[in-house]
């Protein structure tokens, strides 16, 4: 219908008017309430920061998914464990810190670990049983026979130590490596006027493309700065996590910034410089250490072959000349 067909029906009523006049100006409070309720630029950086961490809360404390038969192997572990009592005391909680240190944060770890350390002396001891009793493998003495169960009893005791050791020392090599960066980022935020939760935060996320170790444990200590009642504890935490003295003394540093109020930034950048030093001094160390370190491969590979290049003509000739007398 037409604006024409419309006039030709008679004149508009005064009410069509005041239903068209009424929506107009609901839509106008609308809009403008709308624009009213938009939040600022700090707000919604705010609301990103919350959402952010409870996402990272949610990913680093909840255990990752399993397949059927490894969650059946985990569930037996922990059902023995708990049978013989071996979560209880001091001996669990050592394991825990030690396997924190190493990167497992699960709850299951612990257990895993224990029944590794119950069960592979008594597998490893099983298997030297069959192969030199029952098989009589290579035909060995008694005694040696018995002397070798007991060296594989002894392996299977301490194999579940020595690769948390060494997942431990490759962790602790990665942090070690990525802290300067780490404290350099820390600097230019803490410069830029962040907080030390939001400098935590972009610093985690610009470090992850260098070190997951690193922004695992930022991320980390940035959440349980969060939420924990003391903030104290959350730092300590991080120190008690990587076990190493660099990032003991920025524990220290944080701990007295955040009592004292003295500038991060300046703290940061003398633990950055002190750091650096350090590293320096160690790598002149290494350095002076290199020649003697060089002396027994040369004195073993390099100097027979000279000897061999620069004496064997002449003793080549020496002997052609006894040859022809």
């Amino acid at each position: 219908m037409n604006i024409d067909e419309l006039l030709s029906q008679g004149p508009i009523d005064g009410i069509h008017i005041a239903l068209v006049a009424a929506g107009a100006a609901f839509l106008a409070v609308l809009t403008v309430w709308r624009a009213m309720l938009e939040r600022t630029p700090v707000q919604r950086r705010i609301g990103a920061l919350s959402g952010r961490r409870d996402a990272l809360k949610r990913d680093l404390t909840a255990s990752k998914r399993r397949t059927p038969q490894v969650s059946r192997s985990v569930g037996v572990a922990r059902q023995t464990v708990e049978k013989l009592k071996l979560l209880r005391g001091q001996t669990a909680a050592l394991a825990a810190k030690k396997l924190v240190r190493a990167g497992f944060r699960s709850n299951d770890s612990v257990a895993v670990y224990l029944f590794a350390k119950f069960c592979l002396p008594l597998a490893c001891a099983a298997g030297a049983l069959f192969l030199f009793y029952m098989l009589d493998f290579m035909s060995l003495e008694p005694r040696t026979k018995l002397f070798t169960a007991l060296i594989a009893v002894l392996a299977g005791f301490y194999l579940p130590e020595l690769h948390i050791k060494n997942v431990t020392s490759k962790r602790r090599e990665q942090l070690i490596k990525a802290l300067p960066d780490t404290l350099d980022l820390m600097v230019i935020c803490t410069e830029a006027g962040s907080s030390l939760d939001a400098t935590l935060a972009r610093v985690a996320q610009e470090i992850r493309h260098q070190s997951i170790e690193m922004a695992e444990e930022v991320e980390l200590t940035g959440i349980e700065l969060g939420f924990l009642p003391d903030r104290r504890m959350a730092l300590e935490n991080f120190c008690e996590r990587t076990g190493i003295k660099h990032i003991e003394a920025l524990v220290s540093t944080l701990i007295q910034t955040e009592k004292y109020g003295t500038p991060l930034a300046q703290s940061l950048r003398i633990l950055a410089k002190e750091l650096r030093d350090e590293r320096l001094m160690a790598a002149e160390s290494k350095a002076a250490r290199l020649p003697a370190t060089l002396m027994i491969p040369m004195v073993i590979f390099i100097l027979p072959v000279l000897f061999f290049v620069l004496i064997g003509p002449g003793a080549l000739s020496i002997v052609d000349g006894f040859s022809k007398l």
